[in-house]
C-alpha cells in the first residue's frame, strides 16, 4: 500500500462528527498524510525484509548471515564480492557435508556449478591399466581433480556486483578454497576449468 491508500484508510477509520475534518487539505488531514507516509514507509520496508529474509537475495543483512554462518571462515578472504560471499553464506547453510565425489558435485552445484565432475587417478599398472591411461605414479591415488565447465571468468554485473568489484575475474578463489578445505587430510585437491585438453 502507499501513502494515498494510508491516508483513505485513516480517515475511513476516524470517527464520524464536526471534530475531526474529513477532509484530506485540513489541518488535521495533513497530520493524517504525514502519519500515513510513515505507515506506508514501514510496509516498504516490510517488503523488503522478504528479500533480506534469503542470503542469495540479501543486501543489508548480509553480514548477518555471515555472522550467523561463521563467515568469513577459512575461504573468507575469497569471497570478496557481494555474489561471491552470497554464494558462500547459501553454502554453509544447505551443505549436507560428506567426502564422496558426489558430495563435491553437489557442493560445486551451492556455489553455481551445476556442471561439476570429479576426475580421480588411480596408478598405471601392468594388467589393469590399457593403452591410453593416464601414466600416474602411486602418489596419484591421493589426488582428485573437481571440473567446471563454466565460471572462468565472472564478469561485473549491475544489481549482483557493488563499486569497487573487478570488471571481471578469472578462475573461483571461493570454489577452490572450499573444495581445498573440505577435501581429506591425506588428499591433494585441484579445480580445472573447461573441458580437458
Amino acid at each position: 500500500m502507499n501513502g494515498s491508500d494510508y491516508l483513505a484508510l485513516l480517515l475511513a477509520l476516524q470517527p464520524p462528527g464536526p471534530a475531526l475534518p474529513s477532509s484530506p487539505d485540513s489541518i488535521w488531514g495533513a497530520l493524517l498524510r504525514a502519519e500515513a507516509d510513515e505507515l506506508a514507509r514501514v510496509d516498504g520496508r516490510a517488503d523488503g525484509l522478504m528479500a533480506e529474509s534469503d542470503p542469495r537475495t540479501s543486501a543489508e543483512l548480509l553480514p548477518d548471515w555471515e555472522r550467523v554462518c561463521g563467515l568469513p571462515g577459512v575461504c573468507g578472504a575469497s569471497a570478496q564480492t557481494v555474489a561471491a560471499r552470497r554464494a558462500a553464506v547459501h553454502a554453509q547453510l544447505v551443505e549436507l557435508g560428506g567426502q564422496r565425489p558426489a558430495d563435491y558435485v553437489t557442493l560445486a552445484a551451492t556455489l553455481g556449478y551445476p556442471d561439476a565432475r570429479v576426475e580421480e587417478f588411480r596408478p598405471f599398472r601392468v594388467g589393469q591399466s590399457g593403452a591410453g591411461d593416464g601414466l600416474y605414479d602411486g602418489d596419484w591415488r591421493h589426488c582428485f581433480r573437481l571440473r567446471v565447465q563454466a565460471g572462468l571468468v565472472r564478469r561485473f554485473t549491475v544489481g549482483q556486483s557493488a563499486a569497487g568489484e573487478p570488471l571481471a575475474t578469472w578462475g573461483d578463489e571461493l570454489l577452490e578454497c572450499v573444495v581445498s578445505d573440505r577435501a581429506p587430510a591425506h588428499a591433494i585437491a585441484q579445480v580445472a576449468y573447461g573441458e580437458e585438453e
